[in-house]
């Protein structure tokens, strides 16, 4: 009988409605007005005098500064909910509107509550899957303008350099200018090579994150006189490749803007183990964003979709002269394939 009963026990009562909680507290300031007035001496005349004409003006507004104080906490939580979707981010996934208990909530907010939720989590799951198509169109028109570059543009400016060097060897008195001709042609074909690599990082699925990390480092390093500090953590947990490939984009969007945006003397690029998440940190010594922090600029807009469609967390610290930090937060749970 004990375990019959015991479900119905811990079973919580229905949410009264807000209507019935306004009336509730009319009721209660009305019958203490009534019962004030019942209960004290004062009378009032007929003309209505001075005094007694005061002691009323008193009661009421001291009746409806009770009524405001209560209607003011039963409203709160409808006051909370309207500060709360002024203040939604959409690029910060996972604000959720407070489903509390019965008793401070009434019927009406926890329904609105959880329909408000509800509405946020359907916005978020299209934004991830709108995300996601978009960057994997992002990645295969890369592929294809690599493909291009590499087969279509690298093979001419080949075929260009091998003709300007057999034309140098039959023309000896024009081999100088022919000469500077390849080495401009050798210089071109080397920059469409490390675009194509920037647009379709091989590395990464040859020889894994790391290793396309410390790549990636090295070539950025070569490019200009920047020192690049590595901090990478063996032993990760296994990744999916879209992970992997955003973890990779977000590395190379920031060392990007460190060379050529930060004046910066030096960069950290760190992917390290906290508990359990994997965090990457690059961080520069350079000139900082401007305050405000244009955070629309199209790179870390673009950082910000990679992270949400991970459902990663990205942060991005700066001061004027004060450098750049720019932290990629990722669950392991949510990082393995």
């Amino acid at each position: 009988m004990n375990a019959a009963r015991q479900p119905v026990a811990q079973r919580k009562p229905a949410s009264v409605s807000i209507l019935w909680r306004v009336f509730a507290v009319n009721v209660i300031v009305f019958g203490l007005a009534v019962f004030i007035l019942i209960a004290s001496p004062a009378t009032v005349s007929n003309p209505i005098k001075t005094s007694e004409l005061v002691v009323l003006v008193g009661g009421l507004l001291m009746t409806l500064a009770v009524n405001l104080l209560l209607l003011t906490v039963v409203l709160a939580p409808l006051r909370r909910l309207a500060t709360l979707m002024g203040h939604i981010d959409p690029m910060r996934p996972g604000q959720r509107a407070p489903v509390g208990d019965w008793m401070r909530m009434s019927a009406e907010m926890i329904t609105l509550s959880r329909a408000f939720n509800t509405m946020l989590d359907r916005i978020e799951a299209e934004r991830r899957d709108s995300a996601h198509r978009a960057l994997a169109a992002q990645e295969a028109e890369r592929v294809r303008i690599a493909r291009e570059l590499h087969d279509e543009v690298g093979q001419t400016l080949t075929a260009v350099a091998l003709r300007a060097e057999r034309a140098a060897g039959e023309l000896p008195a024009q081999s100088q200018a022919l000469g500077e001709i390849v080495d401009t042609v050798h210089r071109s074909l080397d920059d469409v090579r490390r675009i194509a690599r920037e647009l379709r990082p091989e590395a990464l699925d040859d020889l894994g994150l790391i290793d396309a990390l410390i790549s990636l480092c090295l070539r950025m390093e070569r490019q200009g006189a920047v020192r690049v500090q590595r901090e990478l953590e063996g032993g990760l947990p296994p990744l999916g490749p879209e992970v992997e490939l955003v973890i990779y984009r977000v590395a190379q969007e920031a060392l990007t803007n460190a060379f050529r945006h930060a004046e910066a003397s030096q960069v950290r690029v760190a992917l390290l183990r906290a508990h359990d998440s994997l965090v990457l940190t690059i961080a520069d010594d350079g000139r900082g964003l401007p305050a405000p922090m244009p955070a629309q600029m199209t790179g870390l807009a673009g950082m910000r979709e990679r992270a949400i469609l991970i459902q990663g967390q990205l942060e991005i610290d700066s001061a004027p002269g004060g450098g750049v930090e720019v932290r990629l937060t990722v669950a392991a749970n949510d990082a393995e394939a």
